[in-house]
């Protein structure tokens, strides 16, 4: 089910959960998505990592202020990890940490093992079904890593949810723009072969809400639940098109290449050739729509709550068009001095620019 309507929350088993990673982007809507659905919410934070004015700091900051609980410790020191699961008596547990961090959480695998009265564990997945996509280097040695914690997991007998959401919504930029920190081209399209594979597109607030409803249903232990919602199902020529009803603009399409992508993942420069690696696999290889969902460990997540909509890829687009204004300023491409907003290049005499996004 697609569109827009208020999520309801009261049928959600309320359960004690630690979220790990939660300054990330994907971390910070499931910290939202927990505070909202009623879940007593506590963030662990490495000490010494939230000072100052950061941006880290303001995200917390920003979870504190609606009922979040910060908790000081650390996944790759196992003692402390029993102790913080052990005296906040934690229920659940989702990791959204970052590639640098995958490996940690084997460590945190030992304590909730140790403790013993964890009921569910998400591991930092929120992406592709990792045991089905095949990128090549370097994001292979991501991929590669995340599998040993689903094997470690699935052998320590730890109930689990893999999350496997497939696309953030925006443009999908192949060179480390994430697509939810800038909003789409303003100036050209880069598409991808011939702009004809599709993808599933899933907006970070649906990637959170989804995702605290499978923490308490019995349905998604030891599944992986996939987000696939047609609505969202687009190649990258549909998207270009959809940007530009959005702005009002017709902008030049550049291919790029298989061979411009590959290059690009064996120039080894991280994170941008990870980036590139999973663009090939994605917009090349297909490796969101080569399956069928037929194994039983495999749920899809419209299936579970079909009364339940997304966010369209058009909705996020028209939210991102309401930061874009006008301006008379016939110029190339620059920056503004005060860094308020971003003129883009056009043959008419008026520009495009990018207004600054509000806190």
């Amino acid at each position: 089910m697609c569109g827009t309507t208020t999520p309801n929350v009261s049928d959600i088993v309320k359960h004690r959960t630690l979220i790990i990673g939660s300054t990330g982007f994907i971390g910070r809507f499931v910290a939202e998505a927990s505070l909202h659905s009623g879940q007593p919410t506590y963030l662990l934070v490495r000490p010494g990592s939230v000072v100052g004015s950061s941006k880290s700091t303001t995200t917390i900051g920003y979870l504190q202020e609606r009922g979040a609980i910060v908790i000081t410790g650390s996944i790759d020191d196992q003692d402390s990890m029993e102790k913080v699961l052990k005296e906040h008596k934690i229920e659940v547990v989702v990791s959204v940490v970052g590639g640098a961090r995958i490996l940690d959480q084997l460590i945190l695998l030992e304590a909730i093992k140790a403790v013993g009265t964890v009921k569910r564990f998400l591991p930092s997945e929120f992406g592709h079904d990792i045991d089905r996509a095949d990128p090549v280097e370097p994001g292979l040695t991501m991929y590669n890593e995340k599998r040993k914690v689903r094997r470690a997991t699935e052998a320590a007998g730890i109930p689990y949810t893999y999350i496997c959401c497939n696309s953030i919504a925006g443009w999908p930029y192949h060179d480390n723009i994430h697509p939810a920190d800038v909003l789409p081209p303003l100036d050209r399209f880069h598409i991808y072969g011939d702009g004809t594979v599709k993808a599933y597109f899933v907006t970070g607030s649906d990637i959170g809400k989804f995702t605290m409803k499978t923490i308490g249903d019995v349905r998604t232990v030891n599944k992986s639940v996939h987000f696939r919602p047609q609505c969202n199902l687009l190649n990258i020529n549909q998207l270009a098109s959809l940007w530009e009803k959005s702005i009002g603009r017709t902008l030049p399409r550049l291919t790029v290449t298989e061979d411009d992508l590959l290059s690009a993942a064996k120039e080894m420069i991280i994170p941008q050739s990870i980036v590139a690696s999973f663009t090939h696999d994605i917009f090349i290889k297909g490796c969101q729509v080569n399956y069928d969902i037929e194994n039983p460990n495999d749920i899809e997540v419209c299936s579970l709550y079909p009364d339940t909509p997304f966010q369209t890829v058009e909705e996020c687009f028209k939210d991102f068009a309401t930061r874009v204004v006008v301006v008379n300023v016939p110029k190339v491409a620059e920056k503004s001095k005060s860094n308020d907003f971003i003129v883009v290049p056009n043959a008419k005499p008026e520009a495009l620019a990018v207004a600054p996004a509000s806190a």
